[in-house]
């Protein structure tokens, strides 16, 4: 049986897959209008689509951005992914272990947790 497109895991992997395609209409879609992102487990990073928009489309330009999911937890309307990130610091290329935290409400990411780990950059050529 398939995973109906509410659901909040189909929605959480919507979202991932927009992210990896660097699709900021498509990320953007995911989230409800008045979605709300924390650094867990309560700085406000951005609220409603125009923050979100500003937040993700700076993420988004960065060539060699790409999250790869390590694991998933779901209960009920919460979704728990732990994550490894490729991206670009300002000391240059790196991966950051991350953990997000989504609240899925009808059919709509409406608020989102990341807690941050370790940061390793790659190593020089």
């Amino acid at each position: 049986m398939s995973e109906l497109p509410d659901a909040p895991a189909a929605v959480v992997q919507r979202q991932l897959d927009a992210y990896n395609a660097h699709d900021l209409e498509a990320l953007l879609a995911v989230y409800a209008p008045d979605a709300a992102l924390y650094e867990h487990p309560d700085v406000l990073l951005a609220r409603g689509t125009a923050e979100l928009r500003t937040r993700f489309a700076v993420r988004l330009a960065e060539p060699n951005l790409r999250a790869d999911l390590r694991h998933r937890a779901v209960c009920g309307a919460m979704v728990v992914d732990h994550e490894w990130v490729s991206r670009m610091f300002p000391e240059g290329p790196g991966t950051l272990e991350l953990v997000m935290i989504y609240e899925v409400r009808a059919g709509r990411i409406a608020r989102a947790w990341s807690l941050v780990g370790e940061k390793r950059l790659a190593a020089p050529a």
